[in-house]
């Protein structure tokens, strides 16, 4: 290892330094998501291509990208929108490589959790991906020998922060004091990222290489939120009457989590009864946790996120382990995240702690510390399926292929079993549609598991809540039918019956049978326009993009199912635009179509337009 620091301002000289000092033979650990010196890695990247005596294997997870618009209606909201949603934010060239197929044979990347659906069917990442816990990812690492670390630094005044990824970098940077691995560590500051204070901080001597460059940094990338519909709305007031004030929180990145920062704040500023008044779903006695934080929540999370700021921000998370309000491996949201976290005054952001997941995953190390400050603790996490045996799936499908990973879902799973009075919450919508049509999440069975039923706890649909620790298999069956859409509960039930997991004498609770979307609407539609808004935490989609979005996901889902597209364009040819429907028109270039196919799609897309407008009356 060099005795002093190498400084450069430009990215050559620092890939000319590693091959000096480190040879051809590379194998390169890259934080997950944010925390990857893009200019950087591209450059060696580069260097591997143009020179294949260099052989360069890569280790990371979640390579971010940029959307490519994968059909027409795509290219044409996104396209003009592209730079001010994302910015300037290079695209990553192994990732390219990987999905035409242009990699050359001495580049290899291994990923242990990747950006969802990006890399489903293509064949190299699926091949090459590594299936583990967040909390094993270390040790997978280091059974590669990595020779060389490049990370994003965050800079103040001299001071380097490993800002958004502590996660494992922190653990690698410790294991090297202490002599147990042996590698090269580049840093390249960024601008823009958060100095985060404390555990995060290192050491100028920790560098190796620092590249602090001369010319403005790209941007950082930016997650664009999603809109939160009414389906999300309801699982996460379901979802807030199971978190305890003076409790541990934990919530995820997406439209639940932000629904779930939305409810709680509903309920801190005492607004929410008037939304279960009129609720017409059943509601646990045992599960009534409605009003205000008098003590307020503390966070141990993998992930901090925008709704988990939004919380702190809003005196909501503010019970303090050891000073700390907020403890969390990494950190990934949209620019507003950054600069709001990057602003905060310097006493607050000293409450949120960045820190490594081998401390925010797991009870080992000064656990007795880590009991007594989890305590009530809510882990919540999102699935993509969940059997009627309480199995839960969340990161790939029953032939194989990868969606997400199994990041630190599984983690807080168990740590939650490990806890008193600690829970795991798995949310979900119940139904998804998809190119064969409606289908129910909550499935008979399925191939592929992520949780096994013996660790299943609570699960939460727009419906209610199921809660299924300790229950016989029967009794979790029943459970999960009350919780499922009334259009699949009878041949769930079928299924399980005959199977006989069920009683033939068990009969699906009057309470239960109304659970559909037009009884979902009739609840929380009214409460729309006032209470429950599609954008909870800001967006950066302009009134007409978010007036859009709604209608082009009703298309997305129609376009899978011909009867439901065809419904749509005899909608859209009924009456004339409105102006606010042609402003939608113009804005997707489809206001004066040519051409058979523009045509169709202008009238599917005015027919899903009509759609949303009459949701809106119905709000009115």
């Amino acid at each position: 290892m060099p005795e002093s620091t190498a400084h450069f301002t430009s990215e050559a000289p620092v890939i000319d330094w590693i091959l000096n000092n480190v040879g051809r033979d590379l194998r390169v650990a890259l934080p997950l998501g944010l925390g990857k010196p893009v200019t950087l890695v591209n450059a060696l990247v580069q260097r591997a291509c143009d020179d294949p005596s260099i052989q360069l294997q890569i280790f990371t997870a979640l390579t971010l990208e940029r959307p490519d618009p994968s059909s027409d209606m795509e290219r044409r909201f996104l396209a003009p929108a592209l730079d001010r949603l994302f910015g300037d934010y290079p695209q990553i060239d192994y990732a390219s490589m990987l999905r035409d197929g242009t990699l050359p044979d001495n580049i290899q990347v291994t990923e242990f959790f990747v950006q969802s659906p990006n890399w489903v069917k293509v064949p190299q990442a699926q091949q090459n991906y590594v299936s583990a816990n967040y909390t094993h990812a270390l040790d997978v690492l280091l059974e590669q020998q990595p020779n060389l670390v490049l990370q994003l630094l965050a800079h103040d005044e001299g001071r380097l922060s490993l800002s958004c990824n502590p996660d494992i970098t922190s653990d690698l940077l410790h294991l090297r004091k202490q002599g147990k691995a042996e590698f090269v560590f580049v840093g390249q500051v960024h601008d823009d990222l958060p100095f985060m204070p404390g555990s995060a901080e290192i050491d100028l001597s920790e560098c190796d290489t620092l590249q602090t460059p001369d010319t403005p940094p790209h941007e950082l990338f930016s997650v664009v939120k999603q809109p939160v519909s009414l389906q999300d709305h309801a699982i996460a007031l379901h979802t807030s009457r199971l978190i305890r004030d003076g409790g541990t929180l934990q919530i995820g990145i997406g439209q639940i989590g932000d629904a779930i920062a939305h409810a709680l704040t509903l309920r801190q500023e005492a607004k929410i009864g008037p939304i279960w008044d009129s609720c017409p779903f059943p509601r646990a006695a045992c599960f009534n946790e409605t009003g205000p934080f008098q003590t307020g929540l503390y966070s141990v999370t993998e992930m901090l996120v925008d709704g988990l700021l939004a919380l702190f921000e809003r005196g909501i998370i503010r019970r303090k382990v050891d000073g700390i309000a907020i403890h969390a491996g990494f950190f990934l949201d949209s620019r507003d995240f950054y600069k709001r976290l990057k602003d905060l005054p310097a006493k607050d952001r000293a409450r949120i702690a960045m820190i490594p997941v081998s401390f925010t995953n797991s009870l080992l190390g000064d656990e007795a510390a880590k009991r007594a400050a989890r305590q009530h603790a809510r882990f919540i996490n999102s699935a993509m399926m969940v059997t009627l045996l309480g199995a839960v799936v969340s990161d790939g499908t029953e032939d194989g292929q990868v969606v997400s990973g199994v990041g630190g879902q599984f983690n807080f799973v168990t740590q939650t079993f490990a806890l008193q009075d600690a829970r795991a919450i798995i949310t979900l919508p119940a139904t998804r549609q998809g190119s064969s049509g409606l289908s129910s999440n909550i499935r008979f069975s399925y191939g592929h598991v992520t949780i096994p039923r013996h660790l299943r706890d609570i699960v939460v649909t727009e419906y209610g809540i199921a809660d299924l620790r300790g229950k016989s298999d029967a009794d979790t069956i029943a459970a999960l039918l009350e919780i499922a859409d009334s259009r699949f509960q009878i041949e769930l039930e079928r299924k399980a019956k005959a199977s006989g997991k069920l009683p033939d004498s068990y009969r699906l609770p009057d309470s239960a049978r109304n659970n559909t979307p037009q009884a979902l609407k009739s609840w929380l539609a009214p409460h729309r326009a006032r209470a429950l808004p599609s954008f909870p935490l800001g967006t950066d989609f302009t009134p007409i993009e978010q007036h859009l979005l709604p209608a082009l996901a009703d298309l997305r889902h129609a376009s899978t199912w011909p009867p439901a597209l065809l419904s749509l364009m005899l909608k859209g040819l009924r009456g004339t635009p409105g102006q606010r429907e042609q402003a939608a028109l113009e804005r997707m270039g489809l206001a004066r179509a040519q051409g058979l196919k523009p045509r169709l799609s202008a009238l599917a897309l005015r027919g899903a337009l009509r759609g949303q407008e009459a949701d809106v009356s119905v709000q009115e």
